[in-house]
């Protein structure tokens, strides 16, 4: 394993992670705000990834006006589904919402595979297939773009929830829901705020997974379900834990395709995509609360 290879592979498992970590933190904002584990995230994640490709590559308008219309149209439709679907279960009644999340997610994906089909179609992204070279490393334009904009928007979201006024409002409103509302503070539209981010969150999760040679396909709504171990490694109800369990996610699935072929050889030629499952399972077992999750107090 060279260091090229090594580079390659750190630069690959930033841009895969940037799309889990937003993914993460989009489920981890509904969350805080609502109680609901929201696996309808995948359905997000589709829209995203489907209107950019329909937009920018049928209708041939350019790719940043295709990946705003995905924004806006993933904030519109989870801001609806929360306020109208999800509205009906209240937070003590979690598996009902988790299942109806769920079967949101397969009902969109089987939407999508029947208008758009099963086979896996080109984005339209600027970057496409071209690659960049950087010392002796052969990077492709697509992970370095991934990785930049993952940065840059993840950084705006953390600005946005710390310092924006309806930001404070929500984390208010996580902290001490009465004590909010008493000082005027509206859990509603907190709720849409946060349905609202965590459905353009999705949507531009779906169009970094898509972006280079990984292309737009029906199963891209199944990443929703990386979110899940990208949260539980970090804490279910912190964001910053959100993000960085979906870095390192990213980063030590494409280390086990590099040492696929030597070191990992005897555990199978699937072994990358169940590891982020495997550390799932240690850390339920190690610590459920996370890294940085609030750790439950039990009175008996």
């Amino acid at each position: 394993m060279t260091q090229a290879e090594i580079f390659q592979a750190l630069v690959s498992g930033l841009a895969l992670g940037a799309g889990y970590a937003l993914l993460a933190v989009g489920v981890v904002v509904v969350y805080s705000a609502t109680g609901i584990l929201n696996f309808a995230q995948g359905a997000f994640v589709l829209i995203g990834a489907f209107t950019t490709y329909q937009v920018g590559v049928v209708w041939g308008l350019p790719f940043l006006v295709a990946a705003l219309a995905s924004l806006l149209l993933g904030a519109l439709l989870s801001m609806l589904t929360g306020m109208t679907l999800l509205r009906r279960f209240s937070k003590k009644a979690h598996f009902p919402a988790v299942m109806a999340t769920v079967g949101l997610l397969f009902l969109v994906q089987a939407l999508v595979a029947g208008l758009w089909g099963d086979e896996a179609r080109d984005l339209g992204d600027p970057w496409g297939l071209r690659v960049v070279k950087v010392g002796g490393s052969v990077l492709a334009l697509s992970d370095v773009w991934t990785a930049v904009t993952g940065a840059v928007l993840l950084v705006a979201v953390f600005a946005l929830i710390r310092f924006s006024p309806i930001g404070l409002a929500m984390r208010a409103a996580v902290s001490d829901e009465e004590a909010a509302v008493a000082q005027g503070i509206s859990t509603r539209t907190v709720t849409v705020f946060a349905w609202s981010l965590g459905g353009a969150l999705g949507a531009v999760a779906g169009i970094l997974l898509a972006a280079g040679a990984s292309g737009v396909n029906s199963t891209l709504g199944i990443a929703a379900f990386a979110a899940l171990p990208a949260m539980v490694l970090g804490g279910i109800d912190s964001p910053m834990g959100a993000l960085l369990g979906g870095l390192f996610l990213g980063v030590a699935q494409q280390f086990a395709i590099l040492l696929q072929s030597s070191v990992l050889e005897p555990l199978g030629a699937g072994f990358p995509g169940v590891l982020p499952y495997l550390i799932l399972v240690v850390m339920l077992v190690v610590r459920p609360q996370g890294f940085f999750g609030t750790r439950a107090v039990r009175r008996f």
